[in-house]
């Protein structure tokens, strides 16, 4: 089994890359990276580090476990030598990733015409499509060839909370400008409710405070419609890559009965229990 997740040359949110590939990686699922010019990407920086975040360090970075996956990653040859995004066919992949980065490289990714019409194709298939904060612009901006209409004009959704993007914003505006607007001037909720034939199926969830884990699946929010799952952000990822998992095994336009639980993750992929966490 095979995931597709693109990437922007620079930029990507380390938290929503690495741990969905090493979760899926230890579910025995092969993730597949492509760049748009098939040259290894970087990500963001600021995220990886903290520098310039301030007393805010501790809020905004990547927390530690997101780092060490991060550092893992950049080291296996997927992630090295990533396909073109020109050479990508949706015919060689079971499911695709769509994640999210707010650093303004990401735009090529988010506006990249060869990566919407592939997230169409995939929708078209009905194969499995995940997206989380950002990445879930590129699925509101992909258009069904038939109906010229968004891939998820009709499905229930979630994405980055206008809260949290202007929050992010005004705590770091003074002396970071406009660094987490990725697009000064509109959020990312706005734009993806534009797309919706009902703004009432973009769901917010419960107040994004803590970050969830393999300990505190509870502490994350997704929404799943068909073959469609998003997430909002980094605190939803744990969630949000379980969910994927048994959407890549059930297959294409599968309904999963339930959410895989912590313990029996644990068991069948890393050999171990929930008290080993």
């Amino acid at each position: 089994m095979k995931v597709l997740m693109p990437l922007p040359k620079y930029g990507f949110d380390p938290t929503e890359v690495a741990i969905p590939w090493e979760l899926l990686s230890k579910g025995g699922i092969e993730v597949v990276f492509a760049t748009p010019d098939g040259q290894q990407a970087a990500a963001d920086r600021l995220m990886l580090t903290g520098d310039k975040l301030g007393i805010l360090k501790p809020l905004l970075k990547a927390r530690g476990d997101a780092v060490v996956a991060h550092d893992n990653m950049i080291k296996v040859s997927s992630f090295c030598h990533p396909l073109d995004y020109v050479a990508v066919r949706h015919e060689s992949f079971d499911a695709l990733y769509l994640p999210g980065g707010h650093d303004k490289g990401v735009r090529e990714y988010l506006e990249s015409e060869l990566i919407q019409n592939l997230v169409a194709e995939f929708f078209a298939a009905g194969k499995p499509v995940a997206a989380i904060c950002h990445g879930v612009i590129v699925a509101a901006r992909s258009a069904d060839p038939n109906t010229g209409k968004s891939v998820i004009h009709d499905f229930k959704t979630t994405a980055l909370l206008k809260s949290q993007e202007l929050a992010a914003y005004n705590l770091t505006r003074l002396w970071m400008g406009d660094y987490y607007l990725t697009y000064p001037g509109t959020t990312v909720e706005d734009e993806v409710k534009s797309a919706m034939s009902d703004p009432r199926n973009f769901e917010q969830g419960p107040t994004p405070v803590l970050r969830d884990s393999l300990n505190h699946l509870d502490r994350g929010f997704v929404v799943k419609d068909r073959n469609y799952l998003s997430a909002r952000w980094p605190g939803d990822v744990y969630k949000l890559s379980l969910e994927l998992v048994n959407m890549v095994e059930s297959g294409p336009d599968q309904r999963i009965p339930k959410l895989r639980t912590r313990e029996s993750y644990l068991r069948e992929t890393l050999g171990g229990s929930a008290e080993n966490l």
